[in-house]
């Protein structure tokens, strides 16, 4: 009972010696900190960033006008070149209102490091 007794009582005053050591021995090994870093954040004028609405209505409009022009294959030939043309004219008239609305801001980001 006595050695049963001493060993309960060593272990009770080595476990938190133990358990100290362990948690210094950790965080010696996980350092981090704090980085962080301005940046430049572009805001578009506009959720159709890709200015579909803009290429899609002029390639419409461009293709009606084309049509208007030639008879037979040329009919076919200037639609196809007028839809592809008024495509691209209003692709190009959405990107220059876009540009218009377009703003940046610099916003502060930051991330922990851990080494």
């Amino acid at each position: 009972m006595k050695k049963s007794l001493i060993l309960v009582a060593s272990l009770a005053l080595a476990l938190p010696a133990l358990t100290a050591t362990s948690v210094q021995a950790q965080s010696r090994h996980h350092h981090h900190h704090t980085v962080c870093r301005d940046v430049r954040v572009k805001h578009i004028g506009s959720k159709d960033e890709h200015r579909l609405i803009g290429t899609g209505i002029g390639a419409l409009a461009g293709g009606l006008l084309g049509h208007q022009v030639g008879g037979g294959k040329g009919k076919t030939l200037a639609t196809v070149g007028g839809a592809v043309a008024g495509g691209y004219v209003g692709n190009r008239v959405q990107k220059h209102a876009q540009d218009k609305k377009t703003y940046y801001t610099t916003e502060r980001r930051c991330h922990e490091v851990y080494d």
